[in-house]
């Protein structure tokens, strides 16, 4: 049985990081609360993105901004945002682990919605496991605490670093043994298990969904998949590629459009629709070998070789072959439009733009 917000308050007065919030601000959070009551978004919807300089947060924020409006979505940080961002709409510094910052924003934007994309990703995580353990696992905990406090829907991505070598692979389920060998990996899982916690003892609406890995033209920040972007920039500029990875190893991959949608598809399905707080999504799988083939149709002359790179080797193998997203495309509708071929056109073309617009600029 959920517990009430109220009891869950009760339960975290002498905790160091309990919100304190005044009456006024109670009876705006009951309202809004009771007015959104099985309403999963709305045109008045309002949002804030953690960790949102990210491959992620910004698309999504652009995304959510077409839909709810432009103030509605606040986008935050602890970089410093380039000109374009501040130029899109709303944007705050943000520090994950400062609980006070974190619960101030939520309440001052008048949030139904955290979307929590703060993380540091499975190759950075290892390097600095210490760093990962509080950005990774203290920040989830901060965002949990502040969206039951104050009623809000929380939305923490996961991924398929979420399982490990004794996960099935081909294909990998939703519920099956998970044990990931990284603490990217650990602290998904934790995430998982810990919002799903929270629905069940405290009423809060949780959702995840597991990414494979996502292809967007944006420069990647340190994962095991990001093999599969830096090749398009090495095709476009002439210079062979060095992978990483065996030529065989195969990976779940999505292109971010696909997942954005997928994302705002999630956050619209009503709570009662779904039936598991968290699911695999995919579009596809493929190989180093299969995508350099696949770009080798529009650019003959690319050519790649493999410098095997151990850490991130192990990392892959542990990692599910394939995603079984039949929950997904039945419980809620998922859908994907890119396959291989039209995703490698799709990269090759955006990132084609990008290079040019940067060579203009220089």
């Amino acid at each position: 049985m959920s517990l009430t917000v109220k009891t869950f308050r009760s339960l975290t007065r002498n905790c160091a990081c309990a919100p304190i919030v005044t009456s006024q601000t109670r009876t705006k959070i009951q309202t809004r609360r009771q007015s959104s009551k099985n309403v999963a978004v709305n045109e008045n919807t309002r949002v804030v993105i953690t960790g949102g300089l990210g491959q992620l947060g910004q698309n999504l924020a652009s995304k959510l901004r077409r839909k709810f409006g432009r103030e509605n979505v606040l986008l935050t940080d602890i970089k410093k945002p380039p000109s374009s961002v501040l130029a899109n709409g709303p944007f705050a510094y943000a520090d994950i682990l400062d609980y006070d910052a974190i619960k101030q924003l939520t309440v001052n934007h008048g949030a139904d919605w955290l979307i929590h994309f703060s993380a540091l990703l499975s190759a950075v995580g290892e390097a600095n496991v210490p760093l990962a353990i509080k950005i990774n696992i203290e920040g989830l905990h901060n965002v949990l605490n502040v969206a039951t406090e104050f009623g809000l829907k929380l939305f923490v991505p996961s991924t398929i670093g979420a399982f490990g070598v004794d996960s099935p692979k081909d294909p990998t389920p939703d519920l099956c043994i998970q044990r990931p060998n990284t603490i990217y990996g650990v602290s998904k899982v934790h995430a998982e298990l810990m919002g799903e916690y929270y629905h069940q003892r405290f009423g809060l609406d949780f959702r995840s969904l597991r990414f494979p890995g996502i292809l967007s033209p944006e420069k990647p920040g340190g994962g095991t998949t990001d093999y599969a972007i830096e090749i398009f920039y090495s095709a476009l500029t002439g210079r062979k590629f060095v992978c990483g990875l065996k030529p065989d190893t195969r990976l779940p991959m999505m292109h971010i459009d696909d997942s954005l949608n997928a994302t705002i598809q999630f956050m619209e399905t009503p709570d009662e629709i779904l039936k598991q707080r968290t699911y695999n999504i995919n579009s596809m799988s493929f190989t180093p070998e299969e995508i350099s083939a696949e770009i080798k149709k529009h650019i003959p002359d690319f050519q790649i070789s493999y410098e095997v790179n151990p850490l991130l080797q192990n990392i892959a193998d542990s990692w599910p072959k394939r995603f079984d997203d039949t929950n997904a495309r039945r419980d809620w509708g998922l859908k994907h439009e890119y396959d291989l071929p039209n995703l490698v056109e799709a990269m090759l073309e955006n990132i084609k733009f990008q290079l040019n617009a940067e060579a203009a600029t220089a």
